[in-house]
């Protein structure tokens, strides 16, 4: 159903490719398009305000050439970063199942393998952990989700950050510096390795 706001617009409704630099060293993976953002209009993380967050935080850390997205031709462009999600198609009521999971699982390894560059992925949330720890062989022990937590999967390194949604940003368990922070590890580890 679309929200009044939007009741003009035409919906992409349909998988979401990721964007931003086909060089990166660093993947920002997400959740999921927003039913109302992505969705919407054919971006992942445009036009919603976790999105607001993310490419703000992007700007300040120069991953980003401006700090907002509201379309798929409003002039947003990254630099050493791709922006993509574990799930390709909005979810209902936001939550993948593990069989939605699965089934994009083998859209992201392809992705991944065309950005050869890629080291360091962030991981927006504890779904987006579980999907990049997926990528290789099943780490024993299995590491935990924690916001700024670090782990060796293959040839990447996760980073664990807080997904930008408004339950987290309202609540000021994610702040800005603390997205900043993330951001600014993953710059860091993206030029060592």
């Amino acid at each position: 159903m679309r929200r009044a706001a939007f009741a003009s617009e035409e919906y992409w409704g349909r998988p979401l490719p990721g964007f931003g630099d086909p060089s990166a060293r660093v993947l920002v993976l997400g959740l999921a398009p927003a039913a109302h953002g992505g969705n919407r209009t054919g971006r992942i993380f445009t036009g919603d305000r976790s999105g607001d967050w993310l490419f703000a935080a992007l700007w300040r850390e120069g991953f980003a050439n401006q700090p907002t997205s509201f379309s798929r031709d409003d002039g947003l462009t990254l630099t050493d970063c791709w922006v993509c999600a574990a799930v390709r198609c909005a979810p209902p009521a936001n939550r993948p199942t593990p069989i939605e999971r699965d089934n994009c699982l083998p859209w992201l390894a392809r992705e991944l393998s065309l950005l050869s560059r890629v080291r360091v992925i962030v991981c927006l949330g504890a779904f987006a952990w579980d999907v990049a720890r997926r990528l290789d062989a099943p780490l024993r022990p299995r590491p935990k989700f924690l916001h700024g937590a670090e782990s060796e999967v293959g040839r990447y390194t996760l980073l664990g950050c807080y997904h930008p949604s408004q339950q987290n940003t309202f609540t000021g368990r994610l702040t800005e510096a603390m997205l900043d922070t993330v951001f600014a590890r993953a710059r860091e580890l993206g030029r060592g390795r």
